[in-house]
């Protein structure tokens, strides 16, 4: 009977037949998370240093000091929200919430894009 016992106990966890989906989106999203670890750290890097915006040519470089600031927290706040979504995303599985992820990812991108045209060009 011991070693039976034994077995039960080693059973769970997420990479089991019957993982937790919570677990399994706290993984997902800590992988996405690693992923995106350089390029938000070059947004939060760019947002609080207004004087690299001249280190764009172009158009970028003779935007606003605000709207330069602006746009690098705004990507900022998307990428670091970007783990929690898909995280969540995995975690419900159910076409409506991956629905709306979606649309909140839409909604940023086309925000960007506004901040970026109102700003940059």
């Amino acid at each position: 009977m011991a070693p039976q016992r034994q077995t039960e106990e080693l059973r769970g966890g997420v990479l089991s037949g019957g993982g937790s989906p919570g677990l399994w989106g706290a993984l997902i999203g800590l992988i996405v998370f690693v992923f995106i670890a350089v390029p938000l750290s070059a947004a939060v890097s760019y947002a609080t240093h207004p004087n690299s915006q001249q280190l764009f040519g172009g158009r970028l470089s003779e935007a606003t000091t605000g709207g330069y600031v602006a746009f690098w927290w705004i990507v900022a706040i998307m990428l670091f929200a970007l783990p929690f979504l898909v995280g969540f995303a995995v975690a419900k599985m159910s076409v409506k919430t991956i629905v709306i992820i979606a649309a909140v990812v839409i909604l940023f991108v086309i925000a960007v894009v506004i901040l970026g045209q109102l700003f940059v060009f």
